[in-house]
């Protein structure tokens, strides 16, 4: 196997296990460029991949192809809503946004565990029958080297993923509800003397945040694992939110990072298929994300520097 060949087989599926991770690290980016961490990423992405697989499983027969497309609205709106709690509780309540996260995840976890075994009678859901299909992009897959390489037998979920990094850039840097976004994030008493609304700006910023987490995990539910059970998303809120820091709180940076994930992580699937690389112990392949998400943030949480209001209740008219 030629190294042109092992990237045509490593790249493609670098970027399908990406997709996900973009989509929850770039929720991250809004929450925590408004001001308020995050922590819970983990669980919105788990009420998402769950609500995601159960509309599919419910509704395969009424929307046949389009299923997996509604699902990921249906997985957007449970997630937003669940991220509401946690924007209540640290907005309004001021409550420690770090708890708040963690009781997030929490409860994301036992709810659907729940709900599985009271719906299904066991600790998983059944696999689903609808899912998201391979296609060339047209034109762009005839391209020599590259297109096979990027454009040929893709999922217009990783397309997507791509896409919504792209636009979150444009927002927050190129529009007025982005200086605001940013604004409230680094100094909200100066925004709240500009007239900004900083409350609502941090609630919308954490609504985008669970939409786009919810989002994610449905993706990951129907197009890598095709059921939800208790291990379905291991980790893998944890691992958006390391690329988020990797890529220190930028859209581009935490798309790169995903990426970056996103290859440690098909490596471990592809690379018994691999030379050289099938002669690495499997169980190694297995724990390099994790290791290098560990490494990851060692190297470079104590480099980027996060918003500067990140974690703090605003009350209105504090000095």
């Amino acid at each position: 196997m030629s190294f042109l060949e092992v990237l045509y087989f490593i790249v493609p599926s670098a970027i399908f296990y990406a997709a996900p991770l973009i989509l929850v690290a770039i929720g991250g980016v809004f929450s925590e460029r408004s001001g308020v961490i995050n922590i819970g990423l983990e669980g919105l992405m788990v009420i998402g991949a769950f609500v995601g697989i159960l509309f599919n499983l419910f509704f395969a027969d009424t929307f046949g192809n389009a299923t997996p497309w509604l699902s990921l609205i249906a997985a957007m709106v449970a997630a937003l809503l669940l991220s509401l709690v946690h924007a209540v509780a640290s907005i309004s309540f001021r409550a420690d946004q770090t708890v708040s996260g963690v009781a997030i995840n929490l409860l994301a976890i036992a709810l659907a565990l729940y709900l599985v075994k009271k719906i299904f009678g066991k600790g998983q859901t059944d696999f689903i029958t609808e899912r998201f299909s391979r296609n060339d992009i047209p034109f762009l897959s005839d391209i020599p080297v590259i297109g096979p390489m990027f454009f040929s037998s893709v999922y217009y979920t990783s397309v997507l993923a791509i896409a919504v990094a792209l636009l979150a850039w444009f927002v927050i840097y190129k529009t007025p509800f982005g200086l605001r976004l940013r604004s409230v994030g680094e100094h909200p008493m100066a925004a709240d003397t500009m007239g900004i609304n900083v409350a609502r700006m941090r609630y919308v910023a954490v609504m985008i945040s669970g939409a786009l987490a919810g989002i994610g995990g449905a993706i990951y539910a129907q197009t890598i694992s095709g059921d939800f059970g208790h291990a379905t998303i291991n980790g893998q809120g944890f691992m958006a939110l390391a690329a988020m820091i990797f890529g220190k709180w930028h859209p581009l940076g935490a798309m790169g990072a995903a990426l970056f994930f996103g290859f440690a992580q098909s490596l471990s699937i592809v690379g018994p298929s691999i030379p050289y690389i099938q002669d690495i112990p499997n169980v190694f392949l297995l724990i390099l994300p994790y290791v290098l998400t560990i490494l990851a943030l060692a190297g470079f949480i104590g480099r980027a520097n996060a918003p500067k209001a990140n974690g703090i209740p605003y009350i209105k008219g504090q000095r």
